[in-house]
C-alpha cells in the first residue's frame, strides 16, 4: 500500500522560500527587526512579489554565514 499523499509536502519541498516571520525565526530574531534592516539596505538578500516578501533558504544561510563573528571583514 502506498501512504496518503500530502499535496502541500511536495510543493513546500521544492519552493524554499520564507516570508518574513518564517525567515525571522531562521535566523533567530524578530520579523521587526528583519523587517527593519530590509528597510534600511541591509539584512538578508529579498525578494518581492506585489506586497510579499519571500527570502530563499540559501539566501538566508548566506547572510548568517557573513555576518558571524569574525567572518565579515567588512563589518
Amino acid at each position: 500500500m502506498t501512504e496518503p499523499s500530502n499535496d502541500t509536502a511536495p510543493r513546500n519541498a521544492e519552493r524554499p522560500y520564507l516570508n518574513t516571520p518564517q525567515a525571522a525565526h531562521y535566523l533567530g530574531m524578530s520579523a521587526r527587526k528583519l523587517e527593519k534592516m530590509r528597510r534600511r539596505g541591509g539584512g538578508p538578500r529579498y525578494r518581492r512579489h506585489g506586497r510579499l516578501v519571500f527570502y530563499h533558504i540559501d539566501d538566508l544561510e548566506a547572510w548568517s554565514l557573513s555576518t558571524a563573528a569574525g567572518g565579515n571583514p567588512h563589518g
